[in-house]
């Protein structure tokens, strides 16, 4: 899988591009990343990409220009499709994650100040991606975590593949709490099923438990889960 970055702060990559998963992925050649910086293809003779929006209001705006060039010139005769990161997008779940890995080529803009140009929307963009109801400087963070989170769904790049199975989110529920050595730490014991070596009950604790967190945590992931539970009337699922 490919990523083009397009940002103006390039630099805000190099930990990401250089550490854990993403730095073996690249390695093993499995992904490839290329950051541009957004002032290397303005006309402006300042490197300047941004300009105050037509009808007033606070802020900048990212000036199609730029954007519509580095798009052109990076993706050349190459099939890839273009995402935006910004708030107004798609919220970025697993099940849209999983859609997105099936393309192998990705241009990504970094969306900074007020916003982008509509016209580069209409131009260029085959989807908006937000990762959260939350307002942030720019689209550089939300960047790295959409190709972090397509970049694990490329086969090869997980050391074990099944562990994708009974994550959070993959199977429309919060995962099940873990536990590891010792079995007793400071008098917090891990629940004796794990130690049991029954592969079936320790399957069957761990999804009441799933359920149990989901129900707590994520009411609203839960009444997808059961249409018949009332999200407003949450028990004591410690007890259940």
């Amino acid at each position: 899988m490919r990523f083009d970055v397009i940002t103006i702060f390039p630099k805000m990559f190099d930990s990401l591009l250089n550490e854990s998963m993403i730095k073996r992925a690249r390695e093993k050649k499995k992904i490839s990343v290329f950051v541009h910086n957004l002032r290397d293809y303005t006309k402006d003779k300042h490197k300047k990409v941004d300009d105050r929006p037509f009808g007033g209001g606070p802020g900048m705006v990212l000036m199609p220009q730029p954007l519509l060039d580095a798009v052109r010139r990076i993706k050349g005769k190459r099939r890839a499709k273009v995402i935006l990161m910004c708030p107004a997008g798609k919220p970025l779940t697993q099940k849209l994650a999983r859609k997105l890995a099936r393309n192998r080529n990705w241009i990504v803009l970094c969306g900074h100040y007020e916003g982008v140009d509509e016209r580069v929307r209409h131009k260029i963009v085959d989807e908006s991606i937000s990762i959260g109801d939350y307002v942030l400087t720019g689209g550089e963070l939300p960047a790295m975590i959409l190709m972090d989170c397509l970049a694990r769904l490329v086969p090869g790049v997980l050391g074990k593949e099944a562990s994708l199975k009974d994550e959070s989110f993959e199977r429309d529920l919060l995962e099940y709490p873990q536990y590891t050595r010792p079995a007793n730490f400071r008098g917090i014991k891990v629940p004796d099923v794990l130690l049991s070596g029954n592969h079936r009950e320790i399957e069957q604790w761990r999804r009441k438990e799933a359920l149990a967190v989901t129900r707590r945590n994520r009411p609203d992931l839960f009444k997808k889960y059961n249409p018949g539970f009332n999200a407003e009337v949450i028990h004591d699922v410690n007890k259940s």
